[in-house]
């Protein structure tokens, strides 16, 4: 296996997050991709999430905000929840309506009262890739890594992404955008001077 890139294609993009809503429906797994790909979160702080950090029981309702302490860094990092990913949240609280405040959101099939595993993680997005034809280089961190890339391809700035991140340094995030050849010639075609 080469190097974990981001899913670039538009078009792959759609049939990856498709395969655990149409081809293999599996609602926990299609979460899974689409947390991933909406937060820029790392993998092990996505499967440490518990259902007190998307839902407030109180109000019974999904949250605003993902609020995590990142394990790598130890930094504080709150994540806004978009319309995509709360309404993933939405119907996957439908379909656990008796999970509790401390379980975890991504619970092991195998092992009640577990997270998945990552190795669990790592297959469920593989499988996905697989069907897109991406296998080769994508991996959980392709989640995070996609999220940067389609963001920069929208207009964001890299030290923005940077900030989001949470990269000590800006050569990490622009690293992290695998930018190539081809997208830095498209760069070149539409600037005219």
């Amino acid at each position: 296996m080469g190097t974990t890139e981001p899913i670039k294609n538009k078009q792959d993009l759609i049939k990856f997050k498709s395969y655990y809503e149409s081809v293999h429906p599996d609602s926990r797994n299609a979460l899974l991709i689409t947390l991933g790909l909406n937060t820029a979160l790392r993998i092990g702080d996505i499967l440490d999430l518990r259902w007190k950090d998307v839902y407030d029981f109180e109000k019974k309702q999904i949250r605003e905000h993902i609020r995590v302490r990142e394990q790598k860094t130890g930094k504080l990092n709150i994540v806004a929840i978009n319309h995509i990913l709360w309404e993933k949240l939405l119907l996957f609280r439908e379909e656990n309506p008796t999970a509790l405040e401390d379980d975890y959101l991504f619970q092991s099939k195998k092992q009640k009262g577990y997270p998945l595993s990552r190795f669990q993680a790592f297959r469920i997005t593989r499988a996905a890739a697989a069907y897109t034809g991406l296998e080769e280089h994508v991996s959980c961190h392709s989640l995070r890594k996609t999220f940067g890339y389609h963001a920069w391809k929208q207009g964001v700035p890299p030290v923005m992404l940077m900030k989001i991140f949470n990269h000590s340094s800006y050569q990490i995030t622009v690293r992290y955008l695998c930018i190539e050849q081809d997208e830095k010639d498209e760069i070149f075609q539409q600037i005219l001077l």
